[in-house]
């Protein structure tokens, strides 16, 4: 065996030690509890969004940030923050707080204005990432798209 071919398998042996380590690891589920107006004016809103996650693992899931994008028709309308580090218990679920900031009152307004006349589906669009203190796992990115009905009259 030259030193090539045994550094190729080493590397091989090494990766494939690195794959047997990192354990199985389901997404948690997360959904909103409430939402309190925490102030704002016209141009800028800021809630309070009572969010619940459940960690389906069989090991706890310490989170040291979260952070979502909220669009809708194509219009960036609220992004979301929770800088306060949290652990979810194995199997468990807990409660954080994110504050949202949005701009409710353009999003509305160009909804208003649509050229379908409001007979179309809005898509929306919420996008983000949980940073967590896990070896091998860092980030936990999340997408979820959808569509709802609106009708300005």
């Amino acid at each position: 065996m030259t030193g090539r071919n045994f550094l190729l398998g080493m590397m091989a042996a090494l990766l494939a030690a690195c794959s047997a380590l990192t354990p199985r690891f389901e997404k948690p589920e997360v959904s909103v509890a409430g939402l309190e107006l925490a102030g704002g004016n016209l141009l800028q809103q800021n809630f309070v969004v009572k969010s619940n996650i459940h960690n389906p693992n069989d090991r706890e899931l310490p989170v040291t940030s979260l952070h979502a994008d909220l669009t809708v028709g194509g219009e960036h309308v609220a992004s979301a923050v929770n800088n306060h580090a949290f652990v979810v218990p194995a199997q468990g679920t807990t409660q954080f707080d994110m504050t949202l900031t949005a701009n409710l009152g353009l999003a509305l307004l160009k909804l208003s204005q649509r050229p379908d006349g409001g007979s179309a589906p809005i898509e929306y669009d919420v996008t983000g990432s949980a940073s967590l203190d896990l070896p091998f796992l860092h980030d936990l990115t999340f997408h979820q798209k959808g569509s709802f009905a609106w009708h300005s009259s």
